[in-house]
């Protein structure tokens, strides 16, 4: 079974813009997803920023338009190869959008060559140098030039391995974000001439750092030249430049697939082997060899782009770790609950007490762990279930299970395959927990299950009682320090039994009956959400103050956005933080003018999913009607996904979300970008009155996991919106 037989599939024939669009309503999705980026890219330009956070900022928009080619111009092409006749919302073609997109790519590429550039020189006037293959023996002695060849024998040479190009040794497989260098040589015995290719091992580290107190750095395919007589002894080198692939990694889930872990298993190392979709070079490349790569890794097929004079923009991260505090952001260490504390550390005597809302990385995820561990050590907990989205690589809650499946208890873990470039590590934790005696549930076949849920049901008094903990963000120790995201702990029965039925649904396709509070796609979550927006509607109608706030990662989806629309006209008050994509064109009078966007980009990545209705008042007001979510409002987290919203009751909980964390990031003017109606971003000016959301969060305690503080006089700067100029 991949579905229950009451939800039809969404396919391209059930959706409506599947033959045209409106590029007056709608922004494209791609080119906005390049806008986000350039964004990021921004950031890698703010003297605000110290900067080796700047270069991480350069770095993470390398990586993020590396996946943006591995699958969403994958997917394009492949539209295109199918002569799928399909366009998008905004009314472009496969490849009209390949033709926009591409053409936005390269100047996004020219763009980073040149924040490198400049980086790079600022880098060096602070005593950290990237020396390239040019520049390596002008600016070290010659004992850094002999450690640097005995390096390269020792660490290097025996790693490589140097392959003729020739008919008698076809060109070979480059993988997934492959890195060569090809040489063009001349044997000097009988000026035979000869081509070669070294490619350079996934496993290698991409820089090797000179020893010293100065930082100096080379990269490893400028030792490869450097040394290039160390490979081909008794040749003359001709000409040497590197390259770099991209290729289709999206995994494409078949209805027939019998044994979901083993397609998966294969399909990982199928994507490996996928399609090119993007050939890099090293500017100034000598034709003959740009022709002969051309040729030999796609032809048409790919986009080339010349990629300066570095590759892999997203390696430079590991100059980041560099040891210099004064380069970087001020060390910040989360706090952890003083209301946790108050109990003696005992999560479940505190969140019996009263609902709690945990902000990351503000506070600290290590009571997250903590509510795991104690569940797995405390012998009356009799039963628990987890769904495990991204748990990355860090074991915490994956050995939390382990410890409470060894100790007898129930524990069911829902883990998600089909979480992109997560599948591998998901399948290596999956086969340890059922090792350990944990039933692994893999979900639905055509959907994945992207809510963050974590259920544990504990013997008290003769009964049995269930504690829950629904994060916006992954189970995932090392993003929960960079993501901003709410872990909302409860007892309420009534959430404790929806959350059985959210679990009962994904482990047995049980449907899901009288639901209390907990709406879930893609079962009822967009339609109740177009009954609270239809609400809002209603009121303005009625002369009432109407209003929406939302709070997420992307706004994509049609229905949602004409229904936003249709509220705006209405009179509704509308104001959206979408930090990526928003296909919404906002400001337009109308259509949209009561409608504003904004994105928020800075130190850290703005994640939780965060609604909010006036319900009859202006907001923030108590009465409002509050929500967070796992989902963001895109097609496939409505269709295609299982996802979770629900209300937030407790008043101190409600107020600690709507009334600090969405009005901070609604005043915040230091890290946040306006969209207009012409698709354009422009950057706040904080002018005489800055305020910076994150700052706030890291100097101030919360509301509802403070404690006792307020007694003490502890207390929290009030927000409010006419701090917006």
């Amino acid at each position: 079974m991949t579905r229950p037989a009451h939800i039809a599939r969404l396919d391209d024939d059930d959706d409506p813009f599947a033959g045209g669009g409106d590029s007056e309503r709608y922004f494209n999705r791609e080119l906005s997803w390049l806008a986000f980026n350039r964004r990021v890219l921004e950031e890698a330009c703010n003297p605000a920023h110290p900067l080796l956070e700047r270069l991480r900022f350069l770095s993470i928009s390398g990586s993020n338009l590396d996946e943006f080619f591995m699958v969403r111009v994958a997917g394009l092409k492949g539209q295109l190869a199918q002569d799928v006749d399909r366009r998008s919302a905004d009314g472009m073609t496969a490849g009209q959008q390949l033709a926009a997109v591409v053409g936005e790519a390269d100047a996004l590429v020219q763009s980073q060559r040149e924040v490198w550039r400049d980086l790079r020189h600022q880098l060096a006037d602070t005593g950290v140098e990237v020396l390239g293959s040019k520049t390596i023996d002008g600016a070290v002695d010659a004992a850094d030039i002999a450690w640097l060849e005995t390096h390269f024998r020792e660490q290097i040479f025996p790693i490589l391995t140097p392959q003729a190009l020739d008919p008698a040794h076809p060109f070979p497989f480059m993988p997934n974000k492959g890195l060569a260098v090809m040489f063009d040589l001349v044997r000097e015995s009988d000026d035979e001439p000869i081509r070669e290719l070294v490619m350079l091992p996934a496993t290698m580290a991409r820089f090797v750092r000179l020893p010293g107190d100065r930082a100096r750095y080379v990269a490893i395919e400028s030792l490869v030249k450097r040394f290039s007589a160390l490979i081909f002894p008794g040749y003359e080198v001709h000409g040497a430049a590197e390259f770099r692939v991209l290729r289709d990694s999206d995994i494409e889930i078949e209805e027939e697939a019998e044994d979901l872990v083993r397609y998966f298993a294969n399909a990982i190392k199928r994507r490996r082997r996928g399609r090119v979709i993007r050939l890099e070079l090293e500017s100034g490349m000598p034709e003959r060899l740009s022709s002969a790569l051309r040729d030999e890794l796609g032809g048409s097929d790919s986009f080339v782009t010349e990629g300066g004079t570095f590759l892999g923009i997203n390696d430079l991260d590991a100059i980041v770790d560099e040891d210099r505090p004064d380069l970087k952001f001020t060390p910040y260490s989360p706090r952890f609950p003083e209301r946790i504390r108050e109990f003696g550390g005992d999560c479940f005597a505190a969140i019996r007490s009263k609902d709690i809302v945990v902000h990351h990385p503000y506070e600290t995820f290590e009571v997250v762990l903590a509510f795991l561990k104690q569940a797995a050590a405390d012998p009356d907990v009799v039963a628990i279930k987890q769904t495990l989205y991204r748990a990355g690589k860090q074991p915490a809650v994956i050995n939390a299970l382990i410890a409470a499946a060894e100790s007898g208890k129930s524990v069911t873990a829902v883990v998600e395959l089909k979480a992109r470039f997560d599948e591998e590590q998901n399948l290596v934790w999956a086969s340890a927990l059922e090792r350990a005696g944990v039933q692994v549930v893999y979900g639905f076949m055509e959907w994945k299950t992207h809510a963050k849920v974590s259920m544990v049901v504990r013997r008290e008094a003769g009964q049995f009682r269930t504690y829950c903990h629904f994060g916006t963000g992954n189970y995932h120790p090392v993003t929960a320090k960079i993501y901003t995201d709410l872990s909302f702990f409860t007892a309420d029965p009534r959430l404790g039994r929806d959350a059985a039925q959210m679990f009962n649904y994904v482990t047995g396709y049980v449907e899901p009956q009288n639901m209390a509070l907990i709406s879930l796609s893609p079962r009822d979550l967009r339609p109740n959400l177009v009954a609270m927006i239809d609400a809002e509607i209603a009121n303005a109608n009625a002369g009432k103050a109407a209003a929406i706030w939302a709070k997420m990662n992307s706004l994509v989806d049609p229905a949602i956005i004409e229904k936003l629309y249709e509220a705006s006209n209405a009179g509704v008050e509308i104001e959206l933080i979408i930090r990526g994509i928003c296909c919404l064109r906002p400001g337009v009078p109308g259509m949209s003018e009561h409608i504003r966007v904004k994105s928020v980009i800075g130190r850290f990545l703005e994640h939780s999913r965060i609604w909010a209705f006036g319900n009859g008042k202006a907001l923030p007001n108590d009465g409002a009607k509050l929500f967070i979510s796992s989902a963001d409002w895109m097609p496939r987290n409505f269709d295609r996904r299982v996802e979770y919203m629900l209300p937030i009751e407790n008043a101190t909980v409600h107020d600690q979300i709507l009334d600090q964390v969405m009005v901070a990031n609604l005043i915040d003017n230091e890290q946040s970008w306006e969209l207009h109606a012409d698709g354009s971003y422009v950057r706040d000016d904080p002018g005489d009155r800055p305020f910076n959301l994150h700052r706030y969060f890291m100097t101030n305690p919360s509301l509802s996991g403070r404690g006792a503080a307020l007694g003490l006089g502890e207390s929290v700067p009030k927000l409010s919106l006419r701090r917006r100029r």
